[in-house]
């Protein structure tokens, strides 16, 4: 039976082209899966771990592409030009996934996002948590859940994208956001005493950041060319037929707003209470302003 079994595989190259080609297959598989388990293992953050298994995975391919070469290396010439003649009708069946197999080069490459950034593609926002060869795998924020926050929505994303509409992240190269709250103020209040509370409350929740933003942004005007920009809390003011509005302007980290948002308010309700009245807090009012008058006349018949 064995016998048999070899003497087919010699008669037939082909067969046992194929059958070095399964080997192959397996045995790389099977080193690759160990190496990936223990390189996870001696990893302790996640995007340790989540680059070793795009490494291996990426080695992986490479020593496949190596063995299909080194077994059919003889007959690339006949495929290519069979190849050749069905390119048209290929190139225009996987037109989308061409274009998607570009934009990974394109990402890989352009420094459109990596792993770790939030952005938004087409309207969805979220954490990139996957780039592959053809989609790229979104953690999504928002929509029914107010603020930065995941909602458990996986999303995937086609690579192609990139080239049909922009794509905003919010963490390349300036990982900070300008965010600003709007604070209404009673007309009579201390105006001065007010602005000092909302530039207290932004000094001390919106300027302690890893990492210097005026820094950040200096490396940006070296690279661009982009104009000087407050990166220190500032506090404007715009009055109107309601109240007098002061609007705190900051920088915060990309992943912090809501929680930064959080500290700055209560800060702010905290000091305008210790004013005792000196600030105070408006809402919306409706005033009367006049009633017509009305004539009443009773007859009898």
């Amino acid at each position: 039976m064995m016998n048999d079994i070899i003497r087919f595989i010699a008669q037939h190259p082909a067969s046992s082209k194929l059958a070095a080609l399964i080997a192959g297959t397996i045995a790389i598989w099977i080193i690759m899966r160990y190496v990936r388990r223990l390189l996870t293992k001696h990893i302790a953050d996640n995007a340790g771990r989540y680059t070793a298994r795009k490494t291996a995975n990426a080695v992986g391919f490479l020593l496949l592409l190596l063995l299909i070469a080194a077994l059919y290396v003889e007959s690339f010439a006949k495929f290519s030009m069979a190849l050749g003649v069905a390119g048209a009708g290929i190139a225009f069946a996987l037109q989308e996934v061409i274009a998607s197999f570009a934009g990974w080069l394109a990402i890989l490459f352009g420094g459109f996002y990596k792993p770790g950034d939030r952005v938004q593609l087409g309207g969805i926002k979220g954490d990139v948590i996957d780039v592959g060869v053809l989609r790229t795998t979104l953690m999504e924020t928002g929509q029914w859940v107010d603020g930065d926050l995941y909602n458990g929505r996986i999303v995937l994303v086609a690579n192609s994208f990139i080239f049909k509409e922009p794509v905003f992240n919010y963490s390349g190269e300036f990982p900070f956001l300008w965010d600003e709250i709007k604070v209404p103020v009673m007309y009579g209040s201390d105006y001065a005493r007010a602005q000092d509370i909302l530039l207290n409350a932004g000094s001390e929740h919106a300027t302690n950041l890893s990492g210097s933003p005026l820094e950040k942004w200096k490396d940006l005007q070296n690279k661009f060319r982009l104009e000087d920009a407050q990166t220190d809390p500032m506090v404007s003011i715009t009055a109107n037929d309601n109240w007098v509005e002061m609007t705190l302007r900051y920088i915060v980290d990309y992943k912090l707003r809501r929680i930064t948002k959080t500290r700055l308010f209560t800060q702010i309700l905290a000091d305008v209470e210790k004013t005792r009245g000196k600030v105070k807090m408006a809402s919306a009012t409706h005033q009367i302003v006049g009633i017509p008058k009305i004539q009443v006349s009773l007859k009898k018949k």
